[in-house]
């Protein structure tokens, strides 16, 4: 037997290091090298790589360039984040906070999918009986989808590969051990030979693999961050474990667009698509109230209208706070700047907070805009019109730049009643949708101007 190997590996980036050291010498993060012990391992000769092929040479003429072919979750919203399905051999790793929904959303896809293929969900968390109560409280058909309780991943990959699954879920990848390692489950190096296997597993085959990933107390995915990159697709599960609203973003996508958004609905019954996010999120009070505007967003390939609120007061502090939800803070203090310099209105003596209504994460700058147009009406207490719609990018020197699909915004907010929107004139269209009156402005100046028309 092979002697066995003391190894220290970093929790964030995973590079393994002959001893220990306050500071990984390839990432620099501090404190993050953990002992681990490596069993000798077996000669690489005729070991595939990750994708699951041996090294050979081919020119890219002799590579088929074939569309790699999908299947339906029997999701629309979760399909959408995936890139228009699940593609065969793909693996997608899933992350959140405790209680987002990550195995509620799991259960309900595998329940459908073992209704026209093989399924096998294996859990390393619960009993089998805990899985069959929660599909019990969900209503979810029973009968096809077969679970698996185990943490060893040759006795998964040995079952997978007699039972052949179409999907197959792994619940989590934190629980999961290989016995070529003597590490706890967890440590670096499980979660890594583990992954490493699985991915191999599925090139090979073409079982198509979701796997839950625990997160730290920052957010970030557990275990080291060799693992996003092994992955094909790789999903975050937002919003408050105690709101209605859970937000399914891609981050990394091989087979699709990344920044995708899939908006649901926690129910007793589970999670429910909504395919009409922008009338969710426009849930806003009948009267005008100052500090509130709607402004179009753009995720992935749709837009969505929503509100963003401004609440602006007094400050009794030497430093004025400034306090952001859904939005960049160090933008919202750039932009109060270009409000005094450009607009003639400080607020270097105010409280300024803005929220995001619905617990959405808004990364563009088209948001600019219709955050100037919020602080002004709350520091002025003017309330806006409810059919005013406002995006744009605002400049240093407050020229208002245009933003990406323009045209699909402003249909999407004359579908939904809008009477007026305050856009960059790059962004005006040659013909305004039926009923919306586009006023186009280049200036800060003009924009502030057309606010209270």
């Amino acid at each position: 037997m092979a002697k066995a190997k003391r190894m220290y590996g970093c929790t964030e980036c995973g590079s393994t290091f002959p001893k220990w050291a306050g500071q990984c010498g390839d990432c620099g993060a501090w404190n993050t090298l953990v002992e681990t012990v490596i069993e000798g391992a077996a000669p690489p000769s005729g070991r595939a790589g990750w994708a699951g092929e041996q090294a050979n040479i081919r020119t890219l003429a002799e590579v088929s360039v074939e569309e790699v072919p999908r299947f339906s979750t029997a999701s629309g919203e979760l399909d959408r984040v995936l890139g228009g399905g699940l593609v065969d051999g793909s693996v997608v790793l899933i992350g959140g906070d405790p209680g987002i929904g990550k195995s509620t959303i799991l259960l309900q896809t595998l329940c459908a999918i073992a209704q026209h293929y093989p399924a096998l969900y294996v859990t390393g968390e619960e009993s089998q009986q805990q899985v069959a109560m929660r599909a019990r409280r969900l209503d979810l058909p029973q009968d096809k989808l077969k679970v698996m309780t185990e943490t060893c991943i040759e006795s998964i990959i040995a079952t997978a590969r007699l039972e052949k699954p179409k999907v197959m879920v792994i619940d989590s990848i934190q629980t999961i051990f290989t016995e070529q390692l003597q590490s706890a489950p967890g440590g670096v190096a499980q979660v890594r030979e583990s992954a490493a296997l699985l991915v191999r597993f599925a090139k090979q085959s073409g079982t198509a693999i979701f796997l839950v990933g625990h997160v730290t107390k920052e957010g970030a995915l557990a275990g080291p961050r060799v693992l996003e990159h092994m992955v094909d697709t790789v999903l975050y599960f937002e919003g408050e474990s105690d709101g209605r609203l859970r937000l399914l973003r891609a981050v990394k996508n091989r087979f699709g667009a990344v920044n995708e958004l899939g908006v649901f609905g926690m129910t007793d019954k589970g999670l429910k698509e909504v395919t009409n996010p922008s009338a969710i999120f426009l849930t806003r009070a009948q009267e005008a109230v100052p500090g509130s505007v709607v402004m179009a967003t753009w995720e992935g390939t749709r837009p969505m209208l929503v509100e963003v609120q401004a609440l602006v007061d007094t400050s009794h502090l030497a430093n004025p706070r400034r306090v952001t939800l859904g939005l960049d803070q160090n933008r919202l203090a750039m932009l109060l700047a270009v409000l005094h310099r450009h607009g003639s209105i400080p607020t270097y003596d105010q409280d300024v907070f803005i929220n995001v209504v619905g617990g959405v994460k808004v990364l563009e700058t088209a948001a600019d805009l219709a955050l100037m147009a919020a602080v002004i009406s709350s520091l002025r207490n003017r309330p806006l019109d409810t059919d005013l719609l406002v995006f744009g990018e605002v400049g240093l020197s407050g020229e208002i730049r245009p933003v990406p699909s323009g045209q699909e915004r402003l249909k999407e907010a004359a579908k939904h009643g809008f009477k007026r929107a305050i856009v960059p004139k790059g962004n005006a269209p040659k013909e305004a949708p039926a009923g919306l009156q586009i006023i186009a402005v280049t200036r800060l100046e003009q924009a502030l101007d057309a606010l209270f028309e």
